[in-house]
């Protein structure tokens, strides 16, 4: 696993993409014709958010490791099932409110950002867990 993380400082360069773009995108609400940027808005969220996740700790230990293994297997695993039943929720849903009752499919940003911020979160949990 360590061959393929970056060192610590990019932790900080991807929240700060991360967080940029977030904002950008919230900002982009108040634009008008501004439908354009949203993808390239998505992919840099999505690029900080896995500079976040592949980088180092400051003290990168086999504890550290495994709760970093046991943080991918997990959001591996959620996302598996998020992508599963987010549409059927979603077709019972409008279905209730007598909606458009088709059943839809959702994009690759959805799982994608669904994964990664499992990943962190649960990483965090853990490794707060064992300090």
């Amino acid at each position: 696993m360590n061959k393929f993380q970056l060192g610590n400082q990019y932790k900080r360069i991807g929240y700060i993409v991360a967080i940029g773009s977030f904002i950008l995108m919230i900002a982009r609400k108040y634009f008008e014709d501004s439908e354009w940027i949203r993808p390239i808005l998505h992919g840099i969220l999505l690029i900080g958010l896995l500079l976040v996740s592949v980088s180092k700790e400051k003290i990168e230990d086999e504890l550290i490791d495994s709760l970093r293994s046991q943080s991918y297997r997990l959001a591996f695993i959620l996302a598996i099932v998020y992508s599963l039943v987010q549409p059927l929720v979603n077709f019972g849903v409008g279905t209730l409110l007598n909606q458009d009752d088709k059943l839809q499919g959702f994009d690759y940003f959805q799982v994608l950002f669904f994964m990664l911020i499992v990943q962190l979160m649960y990483f965090w949990k853990l490794k707060r867990m064992n300090n």
